[in-house]
């Protein structure tokens, strides 16, 4: 049951995930010309040049926030890489070293054999 419940939540996190890949392009290209544009900024030394880079910085940040949703698919992302540490996690758990309990260490022992 565990199985299926990762399953469900995996495939609607894929959905999601193929659902905002063109907001998050959007999203990606517009805070790589928002960066290089606040890099422009920061080196001019003209008026002129600080409020040109200044509206063209604000129009591209709009432009960004009109990417919002992107953000819910970097969220599924991160679900769906959760939910893969989760299926191919550890099956078996730790046993302790200083049991005297036999079952215990034939428990060991039978999981040792099992991994081989």
């Amino acid at each position: 049951m565990k199985k299926f419940g990762l399953l469900v939540a995996g495939g609607i996190a894929a959905v999601i995930l193929l659902s905002t890949i063109g907001p998050m392009i959007g999203l990606l290209v517009s805070l790589v010309l928002l960066y290089f544009i606040f890099k422009q900024f920061i080196k001019s030394e003209s008026i002129g040049a600080k409020i040109g880079l200044g509206i063209i910085g604000f129009i591209v940040l709009m432009a960004s926030i009109h990417n919002a949703p992107a953000i819910i698919g970097v969220g599924a992302a991160y679900v769906l890489y959760l939910v893969y540490k989760k299926w191919n996690g550890n099956k078996h758990s730790k046993m302790k070293k200083d049991s005297d309990d036999p079952f215990v260490n034939f428990e060991k022992q039978w999981n040792d054999l099992k991994n081989y």
